[in-house]
């Protein structure tokens, strides 16, 4: 089937290959979409979605080599005008808070309807946002009980230093993180240090537990 001018361009990242037929099964059956890319973690989304250049990403959290919610943060600096959409089996107060705060434009869970998924797509490529239900459910209830969405920023930290806590915690090495980071081993010394004392943590083992309670990172 020919595309017009209007088709909406999707990239799906997603980890397990049966997730990623079956979304883009149903997503190519919509005359407006077309799935342009797929990727298996979110290292992989990022640089795909800079080649691309899709309307849409969609993408779970859980991921190996970058997580979604690195991703998304990584998304807005290089590919700062697609929108990005948060497809999870994960119903967490706090994911839900770092997506809204990263600058998503939706949220929805893999028990979603195909056609729920489709209305948001389309919602959010017309400058709108969507959340499942149960989320928009679960941020109205943090707010009321807390005022803010899932805990303060962290103190001190710059966006970069809080990219090396990440990558820290998902276990790269300085040379990898100044890899994925585009900077030179030296300067990722640096953060990791800076990072250590505004802390006060100054083990791997210290910076990849706050970063799990933090929801930055996942425990798979």
């Amino acid at each position: 089937m020919k595309k017009n001018k209007s088709t909406v361009k999707i990239l799906l990242v997603d980890d397990h290959p049966i997730v990623l037929d079956g979304i883009k099964s149903h997503l190519t059956a919509q005359p407006d979409f077309e799935v342009i890319g797929e990727a298996s973690n979110g290292q992989e989304g990022v640089r795909k979605a800079r080649q691309l250049r899709p309307n849409i990403v969609l993408m779970d959290i859980s991921m190996p080599h970058m997580n979604g919610l690195e991703a998304v943060s990584q998304l807005r600096k290089q590919a700062p005008d697609t929108k990005i959409v948060i497809l999870t089996m994960h119903n967490n107060k706090e994911y839900i808070a770092q997506v809204v705060r990263s600058g998503a434009r939706g949220y929805l869970l893999k028990d979603s309807s195909p056609a729920e998924l489709v209305r948001a797509i389309k919602l959010i490529h017309a400058g709108g946002v969507y959340f499942s239900p149960s989320v928009s459910k679960a941020l109205i209830e943090e707010v009321a009980v807390g005022g803010q969405f899932g805990s303060p920023p962290m103190p001190g930290l710059s966006a970069r230093e809080r990219e090396v806590l990440v990558l820290i915690a998902n276990g790269n090495s300085n040379k990898e993180i100044a890899s994925q980071l585009g900077i030179g081993v030296r300067t990722t010394e640096t953060h990791r240090e800076r990072v250590m004392r505004k802390l006060d943590i100054h083990t791997v083992a210290g910076l990849t537990k706050y970063a799990i309670a933090r929801g930055l990172v996942n425990l798979e």
